[in-house]
């Protein structure tokens, strides 16, 4: 898949967020990369996983008016690895929907393990 149409996706995903999340949504990127720079840390007899997406930033519960301004807040999502884990590109267009989710739960303030069941 093309970078250009892996964004098509991703603007897909991001329009799909229900309004009232979207309208609380301040000052964040979404880009778009490869892979990461450094995989994620292997667990001793668990399959190495591939990390899909990742916040950078503060989270909206832990932000306050007394913080000085450090920019934009921003959410990666690795092409090549979401596509990696999907077999077509219905599966790329639901992977990255889960991934954007996931991303902005981090960003609202939620645990790995709130998300986990989301």
């Amino acid at each position: 898949m093309t970078r250009e149409e892996f964004n098509k996706l991703v603007g897909e995903a991001l329009d799909s967020l229900p309004a009232e999340f979207r309208r609380r949504i301040e000052n964040v990127a979404v880009l778009v990369e490869d892979r990461p720079a450094k995989p994620l840390p292997s667990e001793p007899g668990k399959p190495q996983r591939l990390l899909l997406g990742l916040f950078h930033g503060i989270p909206r519960t832990n932000k306050s008016v007394f913080q000085l301004p450090t920019g934009p807040d921003y959410i990666v999502l690795y092409q090549k690895n979401i596509e990696a884990v999907c077999s077509n590109d219905t599966q790329v267009r639901e992977q990255i929907r889960r991934t954007v989710i996931h991303e902005f739960g981090h960003y609202f303030g939620m645990t790995e393990e709130q998300l986990h069941g989301v």
